[in-house]
């Protein structure tokens, strides 16, 4: 799942980013707020994390534009601003979340994920597909009840599929997805992913729609 950062302090960005990506999210980090507005605009993120306090723009402020330009995307207020009223109003605001520092990073995670799977739709800390069970807080899956082991990249793309299947999505969604603006990836990496889990799995799990993308069908309903 990508992740949009929106953090100004050098220190605590590097560690957030390096401690997300740790558990499996792909992490962009911007230190300004305004930037982030044409970042939505023209990359796909799955959720932000915003600091209130930016050098440009007020979290807040920024917050109010964004769904006032109609973005969706489900937002993490980060902040030092612990009263009441601040909570309130970021939430009122159009904030997803709030978690104030100093804060601990493996709850920072857990946060995420429970808001991912709000906005999915689905309140189960796993990701069941037929026979394949996803375990994002531990970044594990099995299939038929053994553990099958995958690269992270192999892990995000199954993810990413099996979170939307009966879905389809196009090669530069999920290149989007998996790779961040400083992550160099093949022109082809998508697909040599996709071949490698076919072979861990099964050669139908993804299948290939020409011309348009890739789709892990729904499992067929247990008899």
């Amino acid at each position: 799942m990508r992740i949009l950062l929106v953090e100004d302090d050098v220190m605590l960005g590097e560690g957030m980013q390096d401690a997300l990506r740790g558990s499996g999210f792909t992490v962009d980090w911007l230190t300004t707020g305004l930037p982030a507005l044409t970042s939505l605009k023209c990359d796909e993120f799955a959720a932000m994390i915003l600091d209130l306090n930016l050098p440009d723009i007020d979290g807040i402020t920024l917050l109010r534009r964004l769904r006032r330009d109609g973005f969706a995307v489900p937002v993490l207020i980060l902040t030092a601003r612990d009263a009441l009223d601040d909570r309130v109003q970021g939430l009122d605001a159009g904030a997803d979340d709030y978690l104030t520092k100093p804060f601990a990073l493996p709850e920072l995670a857990a946060r995420l994920r429970a808001l991912l799977r709000r906005s999915q739709g689905n309140a189960q800390p796993t990701l069941v597909h037929g026979d394949i069970v996803l375990y994002p807080d531990a970044q594990q899956v099995t299939y038929r009840g053994n553990p099958i082991k995958l690269t992270p990249h192999e892990y995000k793309l199954l993810q990413e599929l099996l979170s939307q299947s009966g879905r389809v999505l196009s090669k530069e969604q999920l290149h989007q997805r998996l790779y961040g603006w400083d992550e160099g990836a093949e022109s082809n990496a998508v697909e040599v992913h996709i071949h490698h889990l076919r072979k861990k799995f099964y050669s139908d799990l993804i299948r290939n729609i020409r011309g348009v993308g890739y789709i892990a069908p729904r499992p067929e309903p247990q008899a």
